[in-house]
């Protein structure tokens, strides 16, 4: 399996590099992603339906604990893999979505701030989150192996709370449809001074062609 850059990591053990021995779909952790996605869709719709701020915050708590919780369970059980991070990332979109959407329901006078975040998040971000995938990670959160600030910007812990709690906890608090903009446009722009960096370090693509040629053109 090839590596970063200049170097071949054969059979290693370490904890950030992808082993495909590993690779599953169903794993305690991917099914935390999915019950935790599940419950913030339900109380988020009936949130909207209800008119419940209530329902929405309990909705935004579920989603945040769970993908705290589904992380750890992969670390602890050693199940981290390519796999359950694609869909992690996924399932972050949508039970960002439908808080968001519901939010905006909620109080429209958010709509604007809330339709910046999404584009930010749910496009660039969601772009920059699986952008592992290129090297042979087991997830963004070691990202850092390929390049520290990005990893700083995006997956380090105090990068995760600013691209995810700053919005949601200021919007919902002030209820300030300009300074939700202003910081909603400011993680718009550090996303794509994100996308200009990433683009420099020219992900690798596979070698290789999967195509075969005619048995007669072979011959």
């Amino acid at each position: 399996m090839s590596g970063l850059p200049g170097r071949e990591i054969e059979q290693c053990a370490h904890v950030e590099c992808a082993h495909q021995a590993g690779e599953r779909v169903l794993t305690l952790a991917t099914l935390i992603t999915a019950a935790r996605t599940v419950a913030t869709l339900l109380l988020a719709l009936l949130g909207a339906h209800q008119d419940s701020l209530p329902l929405l915050l309990w909705a935004l708590g579920v989603y945040w604990v769970g993908d705290t919780v589904d992380g750890a369970v992969a670390r602890l059980t050693d199940r981290e893999t390519r796999i359950g991070a694609t869909l992690d990332i996924m399932c972050d979109r949508l039970c960002a979505a439908v808080f968001y959407v519901g939010f905006a329901w909620y109080d429209p006078s958010m709509v604007v701030p809330v339709g910046i975040y999404l584009a930010e998040f749910m496009v660039i971000d969601m772009f920059l989150s699986l952008a592992f995938l290129a090297w042979p990670l087991s997830s963004p959160n070691y990202f850092y192996l390929v390049d520290r600030q990005l990893w700083l910007w995006n997956w380090s812990k105090p990068g995760k709370a600013l691209n995810s709690a700053l919005f949601a906890v200021l919007m919902v608090w002030t209820r300030n449809a300009w300074l939700a903009s202003a910081i909603a446009t400011a993680l718009l722009t550090l996303k794509l001074v994100s996308m200009a960096r990433l683009s420099r370090l020219r992900p690798p693509v596979p070698e290789g062609c999967l195509q075969t040629l005619p048995a007669s053109e072979a011959a």
